[in-house]
């Protein structure tokens, strides 16, 4: 049963029902980056999460307050809450667009090695590589994941599926099927325990990395570390 993930709620046009925000459904496949909106709505949205984001990369995630964002984005401040709840409901948006981007390079350039510690390490040296390119956007992110808001909760589980998907997917050398519900069944128990274990460990030592306990290159030593631990005795 697939885990329903509330979306950012849009404006509803007269006698339509409520819009969902794909790309801000966590749980959801990835898709087009708004379904079902008019193109001024995608328009407004999209100077939304733009400006956002801009805005936690020169003041990590106190440099994200939603009356700066709204005025970058020329929008109404109302008009904002009609698109996002919180500061970090658009920053997870927009960390939903950095999944998808990971995902459509894990289709495009599949993630290769001899053994699966060698194809695991890669994958976590790719995703993060993405992720700390922008290092004040990436320490805003990891800010909101932690932010304990129940709805904000839900999307983080769903983000947690997408990677167990593509980490299961390193794991046994294919390539992960995007097309499937990303609740659906991936691997063996014990590869699934594997994307579980190491996941929770990258986002430890992302903290780090955020907090400045180490540099992003640590945190890929680390993740090595780690997935020894956990596949070499195999």
């Amino acid at each position: 049963m697939t885990t329903p993930v509330r979306s950012p709620a849009a404006p509803r046009p007269r006698g339509a029902g409520r819009r969902r925000l794909a790309a801000a459904d966590l749980g959801a496949e990835p898709a087009p980056l708004v379904a079902g909106l008019a193109a001024s709505q995608v328009r407004r949205m999209r100077r939304i999460v733009d400006a956002a984001v801009r805005l936690a990369e020169q003041g990590g995630f106190d440099g994200v307050r939603l009356r700066d964002v709204a005025e970058a984005s020329d929008v109404a401040l109302g008009t904002l809450y009609k698109y996002f709840r919180s500061k970090e409901d658009i920053l997870l948006f927009a960390l939903a667009e950095e999944m998808e981007r990971l995902e459509a390079t894990v289709v495009a350039r599949p993630i290769r090695g001899q053994t699966r510690l060698d194809r695991v390490v890669a994958f976590f040296a790719r995703a993060t590589t993405g992720l700390t390119r922008r290092p004040q956007f990436a320490r805003a992110v990891l800010r909101s994941i932690s932010a304990g808001d129940s709805d904000m909760a839900v999307k983080v589980a769903g983000f947690m599926l997408r990677m167990t998907r593509l980490i299961v997917a390193a794991q046994r050398g294919e390539v992960p099927n995007l097309a499937a519900p990303v609740d659906a069944p991936v691997g063996t128990q014990r590869e699934q325990q594997i994307a579980f274990v190491l996941t929770h460990f990258w986002f430890s030592s992302l903290s780090g990395w955020a907090g400045g306990l180490h540099s992003a290159r640590t945190v890929a030593d680390q993740l090595r570390m780690a997935a020894a631990l956990l596949l070499e005795e195999e």
